[in-house]
């Protein structure tokens, strides 16, 4: 999307002014209260299993605040993510958590404009990709990896934390007028309140071994085994906000799964487990982990239809999802926003919960997807190397029936059916 590059953007006075006292912050959000801000955070999670705030950036579009976390009280930004303006923000997730962890609460409302830039075809742009893009404004790099949590802060970080949010609102009214000349800004608004809507904290423990890619080989109680120890690692990491991996590695918890030692012994033979580990209350809680695991229930089945019956359906979600591509590069749509892989697979399966079965993205892709599995439709090149989803004739390629017959039998078919 290329946006009219005469268009006036908003141009504040100064950088922003840097807020380190409660009282401060509080009479900024009195100020702030019912207008619509653009928002974004500085933090680090590198060391902490949750994040830790260290700057945060609001225009309320005539003045930019940074805020001090370290200084002041979360209470105000409560009481503004709370208010009735919407809170503007770029690839939210992560700032959502920062919200959530830190003051306690979510926006009212939201708009991502990473999120809304995809239903222009845009596909997960970065906030400087978008400024360039839509705005034809290049934003400072120079403080992009610095550390946030050193005081004090310097000009150039101050003045790279405000340029995240000097444009932001003249960045969502152009994302909002494309969106309304093609129809589709209530889908960016729905697809925003499911992202805000995701519960946020602490990740569940009994799903952390999904994402340890070398667990979902395991079976067996060496699976149990990875269930327990990545549930107890999740829990005892949230409780004294580390990382996870300072509290036991992949490649370790992997490895002691694999083997499940009965020994401390045994448990230092494992790779990636060092004396901290196996000494002491340490050690002895991991054999009882493993031991444990082999109790675990097995895992639920997926709620699935009868399509999980059929033969392997890798072919046929291959095809669909090259179709999936072609379909989003034609509306001008991010493919993954569309449907992801993940998503095709669940809909061809036919899992009762699958994306494509709901909203915008049945009426565009789950319904023709349906349509082909059920074999009322049909796949075909359409001779420039695109494909079309066009009804199928039910007819197939080199049968005894010349396309001679298959004239009389469709003219035979029209002639028995009465008129309306």
């Amino acid at each position: 999307m290329d946006s009219d590059s005469s268009a006036p953007v908003t141009a504040l006075e100064h950088s922003g002014e840097v807020i380190e006292s409660t009282e401060e912050f509080q009479a900024f959000v009195d100020r702030t209260k019912g207008l619509d801000y653009a928002i974004d955070t500085e933090f680090h999670r590198e060391r902490s299993y949750f994040p830790k705030v260290a700057l945060i950036q609001i225009n309320n579009g005539s003045e930019i605040a940074l805020i001090d976390p370290l200084a002041v009280d979360p209470a105000p930004l409560a009481e503004l993510l709370e208010s009735s303006g919407v809170a503007v923000v770029h690839a939210a997730s992560q700032d959502l958590e920062v919200f959530q962890h830190w003051a306690g609460t979510l926006p009212r409302e939201m708009f991502d404009t990473q999120l809304a830039a995809g239903f222009t075809g845009m596909s997960t742009p970065s906030l400087a990709a978008l400024h360039d893009r839509v705005l034809h404004i290049s934003l400072p790099k120079t403080s992009r990896l610095t550390d946030w949590l050193a005081r004090p802060l310097t000009t150039d970080q101050l003045d790279y934390a405000a340029s995240d949010v000097l444009h932001l609102l003249d960045l969502r009214d152009r994302l909002v007028a494309d969106l309304e000349s093609r129809g589709r800004l209530q889908w960016a608004i729905d697809e925003c309140e499911q992202v805000r809507a995701v519960p946020r904290g602490q990740r569940d423990p009994d799903e952390a071994w999904r994402r340890i890619k070398a667990v979902r080989q395991l079976k067996g109680p060496s699976l149990g085994a990875a269930r327990a120890l990545a549930a107890w690692r999740e829990n005892k990491a949230a409780d004294l906000d580390q990382p996870v991996r300072f509290i036991l590695s992949d490649l370790a918890l992997v490895g002691i799964a694999q083997r499940r030692p009965v020994t401390v012994d045994q448990l230092r033979q494992v790779r990636g487990v060092d004396d901290r580990l196996a000494r002491g209350d340490g050690g002895e809680t991991i054999l009882r982990l493993v031991k444990d695991g082999e109790d675990l229930p097995p895992l639920p089945r997926p709620n699935r239809r009868q399509n999980e019956s059929r033969p392997d359906l890798r072919p046929g979600v291959a095809l669909v999802a090259a179709w999936v591509a072609q379909l989003s590069r034609e509306l001008e749509l991010d493919s993954a926003l569309l449907g992801t892989r993940s998503d095709i697979e669940a809909l061809v399966r036919g899992d009762d919960d699958a994306r494509l079965n709901t909203g915008w993205r049945a009426e565009l892709a789950g319904e023709p997807i349906r349509s082909l599995m059920s074999g009322e439709s049909a796949l075909a090149f359409d001779g420039d190397g695109g494909l079309v989803l066009e009804e199928r004739s039910g007819i197939p390629v080199g049968s005894a029936l010349s396309r001679a017959d298959a004239v009389d039998r469709a003219d035979a078919v029209d002639n028995e059916t009465p008129d309306p």
